[in-house]
């Protein structure tokens, strides 16, 4: 059945955000799309289905919904509203009044609000939907989607959700998403910390990585690090699971300043994000996130 949304404009084609788009053009919709490197929308347009906006404010001409893949939520404000809230050169510029802002990146829940009420005041409604799964998943069309929104928008639009996902929650109202994906990050981090801690030490004790991993694979150990990530990405040392340590960061220091603000403990939350923190620093932000083991292994010899 052909979609009756009409044109999507999408803001973000990176890795998270290109196989999302083909998703959507797999199912039929038309697509307008703009990423900061004109390079990769250029390369990404290659069917009738999707054109290439000049700018932010031409994107937002041509769009009945717009769904924004960037890496924090300051960037989405940005986008959508321009530098310093002023609304030129922004995607908000062009947009419709009852046009629908759909934000999947992993952005502040406490942001989300603010821009909610700014967008809002243009009669523009804003939704978040960040996404957890990673790019394996993005490609099949399996992410896990967390949406913050009122529950008819959320009825609204979920036929559209799952022509990316295949496990699609109604979290709450706005920002309601945004937040679990921070939370469930700092978990997800955590343990990361916790299994490459286990093994590192284990292997010193003279044990088999790989023997390790599969133990605690079937015991109470077990985690998504140990599942699909440990032998995989760190003792292969590939490190290249296709998120990075930036951004795993930034979501644990997000994930902390939900917590202080709610005044919920914070006895774990707070040295795990100064792992992360540091592990960012001496990395680079842009390494992998699975190298985190690399960094521990290093920070346990510099200690001895």
């Amino acid at each position: 059945m052909t979609p009756t949304l009409g044109k999507i404009g999408f803001v973000g084609i990176g890795a998270m955000g290109t196989p999302m788009a083909v998703n959507l053009i797999k199912a039929g919709y038309k697509l307008v799309i703009y990423d900061a490197d004109p390079g990769h929308a250029t390369a990404f347009a290659s069917t009738p289905e999707v054109e290439v906006a000049e700018n932010l404010a031409e994107l937002g001409r041509s769009s009945d919904v717009v769904i924004t893949m960037l890496p924090d939520g300051k960037i989405v404000r940005r986008v959508m509203c321009g530098d310093n809230d002023d609304f030129h050169n922004c995607v908000a510029a062009g947009l419709k009044p009852g046009t629908i802002v759909i934000d999947m990146s992993s952005s502040s829940p406490l942001g989300t609000r603010e821009l909610g009420a700014l967008l809002e005041s243009r009669g523009v409604k804003l939704i978040d939907a960040p996404v957890s799964g990673g790019v394996k998943r993005a490609v099949s069309a399996e992410l896990a989607i967390m949406v913050g929104s009122d529950q008819a928008v959320f009825d609204r639009y979920r036929p559209l959700l799952e022509k990316m996902g295949n496990q699609i929650f109604h979290a709450g109202p706005l920002g309601a998403g945004h937040a679990i994906k921070a939370l469930n990050n700092y978990v997800s981090a955590a343990g990361l910390v916790a299994a490459c801690e286990a093994v590192i030490a284990g292997k010193r004790f003279g044990l088999d990585p790989g023997v390790i991993v599969d133990i605690l694979n079937v015991s109470s150990g077990m985690n998504n690090t140990t599942k699909v990530k440990m032998k995989q990405f760190m003792l292969s040392g590939a490190f290249n699971a296709g998120f990075t340590t930036g951004l795993m960061a930034k979501d644990v220091r997000t994930a902390l300043e939900i917590a202080q603000a709610m005044e919920a403990p914070t006895l774990l939350a707070q040295p795990c994000a100064e792992i992360w923190d540091n592990a960012a620093r001496n990395l680079g932000s842009t390494a992998d996130h699975t190298a985190m083991f690399r960094y521990l292994e290093g920070v346990s010899k510099n200690n001895k």
